[in-house]
């Protein structure tokens, strides 16, 4: 499968806009989701470290930085509308 094709397909995928978290969430939901991110994040890094030049590995540890960075922005996003005045 092409990754034109990959793309065309996962973008018919319906977004539920559900988040799947690692562990019980102990703290507001955008804190837990960057968390977990970063925690992923961390681990796909090792991987990659531990396996020079592979492309794969760095794939997925891109993907986990990006997903980092997404969770930050959120949770940048709602701190700051919670704490902004009209």
């Amino acid at each position: 499968m092409s990754s034109h094709e990959l793309k065309t397909l996962l973008d018919d995928v319906p977004d539920t806009l559900e988040m799947v978290l690692r562990r019980e969430p102990r703290r507001p939901l955008e804190i837990e989701a960057w968390r977990d991110a970063g925690d992923e994040a961390l681990h796909a890094f090792a991987d990659w470290c531990a396996k020079p030049g592979d492309r794969s590995a760095y794939a997925v540890y891109r993907a986990a930085q990006d997903r980092e960075d997404a969770a930050q922005d959120a949770l940048c996003h709602t701190h700051t509308s919670r704490s902004s005045v009209s």
